[in-house]
């Protein structure tokens, strides 16, 4: 799947990952509904999610412990091309 298809779809395929969901839902505009798609999960590549929705919401507190949660730091780049990086990552 390109990005260009990613970013027309209605909805999140069935096949998605939560994280990839969850950014789907942020492209959309939905931060709700990306929050709880990794809300509750473990493992690195959520709370690397998880970080980058703190970070477009303001929480800097809050998404620097998701980022040490998945073993990065905040990246000093725009949330835009963070959210491109994470993109590419789970396409």
């Amino acid at each position: 799947m390109t990005v260009k298809e990613f970013k027309n779809l209605e909805r999140p395929l069935p096949s998605f990952t939560p994280e990839l969901a969850a950014l789907w839902w942020d492209f959309k505009g939905n931060w709700d509904m990306a929050h709880a798609e990794v809300d509750q999960l473990p493992g690195k590549l959520a709370a690397r999610v998880h970080a980058y929705l703190h970070r477009k919401e303001g929480d800097l507190w809050n998404a620097d412990y998701w980022y040490r949660r998945a073993g990065e730091q905040r990246p000093s780049y725009s949330l835009d091309r963070e959210w491109e990086g994470l993109l590419e990552r789970f396409l």
